[in-house]
């Protein structure tokens, strides 16, 4: 017959193991929600667009042209190469077509534009994002713009062909191909081919209009694209 200190003991082991088995599930539970963590992660641009914001504060600008999306608008000096353009840069590397939709509110819409020049995409590629994603990405940014200023028109500069990302200028060629064609259904869109003109005899990206890195555009890169931007630029017939 069992004694009531053995009793005792047993219940106490039975009070440790339900102590127990509630620390493993709070412990899981918390390993779960950790798992989750880089959904709530703050925004890893926040401290761009807070640069940005400051600079809405201090030199509001309204209606003229964006120029929106990666590195390679982030690197242009757009006032060496549109001097009488009221253009706004709004370029930040390393981002992607879906980071632009995030922050069209601040990088687009505040200005309520009269044209957007987009550059994006490249790293997305790059990433092992799909042709179709980088298309689906540049119609939501498109559908966002459209939203609240439906009068702006939108360019997109297609993907550029460079030595560094050779191997994947067959993804560059069909995500270029999408998004023309997507173009070509809205007279307030349109699309500039810089794939051709940055080629040489060779069929291969031109050394001269990309830097040491085979990637960035030179200065004889972006007087190129200068000039085939240019046309977008131009006030439309009323």
């Amino acid at each position: 017959m069992m004694n009531t200190s053995s009793r005792e003991g047993l219940r106490f082991q039975g009070d440790s193991m339900s102590i127990f088995r509630a620390a493993c599930v709070v412990f899981a539970t918390v390993w779960i929600l950790r798992a989750d963590v880089p959904a709530f992660q703050a925004d890893p641009w926040a401290k761009e667009m807070a640069a940005f914001a400051e600079q809405d504060q201090k030199t509001p600008a309204i209606g003229g042209v964006v120029f929106v999306g990666s590195s390679s608008i982030r690197l242009w000096d757009l006032a060496k190469y549109f001097p009488n353009l009221p253009a706004i840069n709004r370029g930040f590397g390393g981002s992607q077509m879906i980071d632009s939709v995030n922050h069209a509110d601040l990088l687009v819409i505040s200005h309520k534009p009269r044209t957007v020049i987009v550059y994006a995409g490249d790293n997305d590629l790059a990433a092992g994002k799909t042709p179709q994603q980088v298309s689906d990405d540049f119609k939501a940014f498109v559908a966002k713009i459209r939203s609240a200023l439906p009068e702006t028109r939108v360019a997109y500069i297609g993907v550029k062909p460079s030595i560094q990302r050779w191997a994947i200028v067959a993804k560059v060629r069909q995500t270029n191909a999408l998004i023309r064609e997507y173009c070509d259904t809205d007279d307030r869109l349109g699309f500039i081919d810089v794939d051709g003109p940055m080629l040489g005899w060779d069929g291969k990206p031109r050394k001269d209009l990309l830097v040491e890195d085979g990637l960035h555009l030179s200065p004889k890169g972006y007087a190129l694209w200068t000039l085939l931007v240019q046309p977008f630029l131009d006030e439309p017939p009323h």
